[in-house]
């Protein structure tokens, strides 16, 4: 524990209840992502209810010179998350309010601790949806979607968070609390500064509540797995699917071979709907308002795609339960860590026409680099261009991360790729963001982080150095 903790510590406990400050062995219990592997080594972990005790503390911080690391529901995938031995912890999940839903105006005002389903089942109980969907929705908050832009499945018709944000309110690094409330779809008064927050991973400020757009709630949905004979054939399925559905579709989730073979036959906890035999493997949804119009148009499209050979197989989803079952294989991460261990996981973003020569291109350089304990699984959200990379290759050291960093991220730069699409950057990315970013976009950065947090204490290190 250091001094500047230690003489910290009165005036802190002074804003919490006497339960709202961890330390010790409490916080040692904590892992600072997941899957929880490595226990957090932060000095102490504060746990506010609201925003004025938010802006109190990070004034405390702010004025003793303590470096603070916000959490959310610490399901982030990223290593480079973690916390160093002289920073606090600013974790908002006892944040979890949901204040206003208003389905007049289709908005919903939460705080930011409240998890990703709870907004989507309250939206749901007044006829409306909130779209943004993950597989961690169940523990995933939503300060941490709106931190770190979080995508998912449906980005293809809804786009990414800063999409369904209208209003933020933030607490800056001195404390002070910028009220951006807006509830307004349309506000062009002056520069929209809740957009310096959305994606910005908490470096520039702490998301405390949120003004939310819903949107209405579809009447029907139709799912279906297929399996895709080449890549040529899945490009032209989606821009098929997209144009003979009429902009139903809502997702269109990809899997590589070794992904499917490895989760929905050899993981054992799953009925292969589909034998395993295909290069590639699609979950498709579409929402739509007529259920019994929408069923019998998605089943004629699917039928069209089979006839042109864009799919040689296909099992749509008869029940909510077919339809679960069918997503799970796709959801199913535990899975593929199991299968990958010690797995190294990156979440880029590329043009499609060049996803095929990209990834045979890493399984490769896999190859000739470690030999046969190169090992790579693929799957991702194809339609917005991002895939989701595993890969193991029997040894997770430092220096053979780099390796494999390596040769992930390089070739992403002369593809005008992103090494990023929807994870963040953190502390593993922070060196590899001039293949995404130009020095003056990086420039312009760090004046921002400088104008805004001018002591480096909020996530310092993180996204820029």
């Amino acid at each position: 524990m250091t001094e500047r903790f230690q003489q910290l510590r009165p005036a802190l406990l002074e804003v919490l209840d006497n339960d709202g400050l961890l330390t010790g062995s409490d916080v040692a219990q904590r892992s600072d992502c997941w899957p929880g592997r490595e226990p957090s080594r932060a000095l102490a972990v504060m746990l506010p209810r609201n925003t004025t005790q938010v802006s109190q503390l990070l004034h405390l911080c702010h004025a003793a010179g303590q470096p603070v690391v916000t959490q959310g529901g610490r399901t982030g995938l990223v290593h480079g998350t973690e916390t160093a031995s002289d920073e606090i912890i600013l974790s908002l999940e006892r944040m979890t309010a949901i204040e206003d839903c208003n389905p007049q105006a289709a908005t919903i005002t939460v705080q930011a601790g409240v998890p990703l389903q709870s907004v989507q089942e309250l939206a749901e109980q007044h006829g409306l949806m909130f779209p943004l969907d993950l597989g961690s929705r169940g523990s995933c908050t939503i300060g941490g979607n709106i931190a770190t832009n979080a995508g998912g499945m449906r980005v293809i018709r809804y786009g990414m968070t800063r999409q369904q944000v209208l209003g933020l309110e933030v607490v800056l690094a001195d404390g002070t609390v910028l009220d951006s409330m807006n509830r307004m779809i349309k506000n062009n008064a002056g520069y929209d500064l809740k957009q310096l927050f959305i994606g910005s991973e908490g470096t520039l400020g702490v998301i405390t509540r949120a003004v939310l757009r819903l949107q209405p709630l579809p009447g029907s949905e139709q799912n279906a797995l297929l399996a895709v004979p080449s890549f040529n054939a899945l490009t032209r399925l989606l821009h098929s699917l997209n144009r003979e559905l009429g902009g139903r579709l809502s997702a269109f989730e990809v899997m590589w071979q070794s992904h499917y073979r490895t989760v929905a036959v050899e993981s054992g906890k799953h009925i292969p709907p589909l034998p395993a035999d295909q290069p590639w493997y699609v979950m498709v949804e579409a929402l739509g308002s007529e259920p019994l119009h929408d069923a019998e148009q998605f089943e004629r499209v699917l039928a069209q795609m089979l006839e042109q050979e864009l799919a040689v197989d296909a099992v749509i989803a008869q029940s909510r339960a077919q339809r679960d079952s069918l997503w799970a294989i796709r959801e199913d991460i535990p899975s593929i860590v199991a299968a990958m261990m010690p797995p190294v996981s990156f979440d880029v973003s590329l043009p499609i026409e060049a996803m095929e020569r990209y990834v045979q291109g890493v399984e490769q350089a896999l190859r000739e680099q470690f030999g046969e304990r190169g090992k790579l699984l693929v799957f991702g959200h194809l339609g917005d261009g991002n895939l989701h990379l595993v890969t193991s290759v029997g040894d997770a050291s430092a220096e053979t991360r780099r390796a494999i960093e390596q040769l992930v991220y390089t070739p992403l730069q002369a593809l005008g790729g992103s090494v990023s699409a929807e994870h963040g950057i953190g502390l593993e990315k922070r060196d590899y963001l001039q293949l995404s970013r130009t020095p003056e976009e990086i420039a312009l950065m760090q004046l921002l982080k400088r104008s805004l947090d001018p002591k480096g204490l909020l996530n310092p290190g993180k996204v820029i150095a």
